[in-house]
C-alpha cells in the first residue's frame, strides 16, 4: 500500500508575528494620528482660552480661562456670513462647472477612433506646464469687464486639465464591450455617456467635486486682486482682512498713549482671535473630510493610472 502524501503547510514566519507587527503598526499609527490632529486640537484649546493665556502660549491642553469672546466678535459680524454666502457660491458653481468641462472633454478623447485624440491629448498638456503668468491673466480679466466682479473668480477656474485627465484615465477602466453593447442597443453618444459612464463614474466625480471644493475655499490670492467690493470677498480673503485691519489700527494710534493702551489691550484679545478665525474658516472642511475619506484616496491612486 501506498502511504498518503502528508502535506506539510510551510510556516509564515509573517503570520507568525502579526501580533507584534500590528501592534507596531498600531503605534505608529497611533503618533501619526496625534501629529496631525494635535496642531488644529492646540488652535482649538488657544481659541477658548482667555486672550492673556493665550498670548503665553503655555496652554497644551484645555483652555485656560475659558473665553468665547473671540466666537462672539466673529459670528455677530454680518460681514462674515456674506462672505461665508459668496465662498458657498463660488464653491458650488465652480465644482457644476469643472464636472461639466472635465466630463464633456474627457468622454470624446476615450474614443479611440476620434481623429486626432492624441494631438488635443498632447495640447491639454501644454498649459498645464506652461502659463501666460498673473499680469496677462488681469490684463485679460479687466479686457473682458470681469474685473471686481464674481465671474473674475469662476470662469478662470471653470475646468481644469488636471481633472480632465483624472476623468480621462477612469472612463479608460471602464470596459469598452459596454459601450459595444450600448451601440447595438441604438444608443447615441449622449445615451451612452448619461447612462454608462457617469452611473460607473461616481468616484471620480466626487473627486473632481471635493477637490474643487477644497481649492476654492482655501483660496484668498486671486480674490485680493479682482475683487475690491466687500460684498463679493470670499471668507478667506474676509478673515485676512480682519487680521490686518487690526494690526493698521495699532500702529495709527502709535502717538496717543491713551489709546495706545487702548490698542494694546485690543492687540491682546486680536492676537486671541486669530485662532478663533482658523477655526471658525477651517471647522467645515473638517467635518466634511471624514465623511468623504475614501474619495480622496481614490484621487491620489487615480493620478497614478497609466494609460
Amino acid at each position: 500500500m501506498k502511504e498518503k502524501a502528508v502535506l506539510v503547510k510551510p510556516s509564515n514566519r509573517i503570520k507568525d508575528r502579526s501580533i507584534l507587527g500590528q501592534i507596531l503598526i498600531y503605534f505608529v499609527a497611533a503618533i501619526i494620528a496625534f501629529i496631525t490632529i494635535y496642531p488644529m486640537y492646540y488652535v482649538l484649546v488657544l481659541s477658548l482660552s482667555s486672550p492673556r493665556e493665550a498670548l503665553t502660549m503655555r496652554v497644551y491642553w484645555w483652555p485656560k480661562g475659558f473665553f468665547l469672546g473671540g466666537y462672539e466678535r466673529i459670528l455677530s459680524d454680518i460681514r462674515l456670513w456674506t462672505a461665508y454666502k459668496n465662498t458657498i457660491f463660488y464653491c458650488s458653481v465652480r465644482a457644476v462647472l469643472n464636472l461639466l468641462t472635465s466630463v464633456l472633454v474627457a468622454y470624446p478623447l476615450t474614443v479611440r477612433k476620434l481623429y486626432g485624440r492624441k494631438f488635443v491629448t498632447f495640447f491639454l498638456l501644454i498649459p498645464m506646464y506652461v502659463a501666460g503668468g498673473i499680469i496677462p491673466e488681469f490684463i485679460l480679466m479687466t479686457k473682458l469687464g470681469l474685473y471686481n466682479t464674481p465671474w473674475a473668480l469662476i470662469l478662470p477656474g471653470s475646468y481644469s486639465i488636471w481633472y480632465i485627465i483624472l476623468t480621462r484615465s477612469y472612463f479608460h477602466s471602464i470596459p469598452e464591450s459596454l459601450r459595444e453593447s450600448a451601440k447595438l442597443d441604438g444608443a447615441n453618444s449622449y445615451r451612452i455617456l448619461w447612462n454608462v459612464y457617469l452611473p460607473t463614474s461616481k468616484p471620480i466625480l466626487a473627486v473632481v467635486a471635493l477637490y474643487t471644493i477644497i481649492g476654492v475655499w482655501n483660496s484668498w490670492y486671486h480674490a485680493s486682486i479682482y475683487i475690491t467690493e466687500h460684498d463679493w470677498q470670499p471668507l478667506q480673503l474676509y478673515l485676512r482682512r480682519i487680521l490686518i485691519e487690526q494690526t493698521e489700527q495699532l500702529g495709527d494710534s502709535m502717538n496717543d498713549a491713551e489709546a495706545l493702551r487702548r490698542m494694546q489691550e485690543s492687540q491682546i484679545s486680536n492676537n486671541q482671535m486669530k485662532y478663533t478665525v482658523i477655526i471658525v474658516s477651517s471647522l467645515p472642511m473638517l467635518i466634511a473630510y471624514p465623511f468623504f475619506q475614501n474619495y480622496f484616496v481614490k484621487g491620489v491612486m487615480l493620478g497614478s493610472l497609466k494609460e
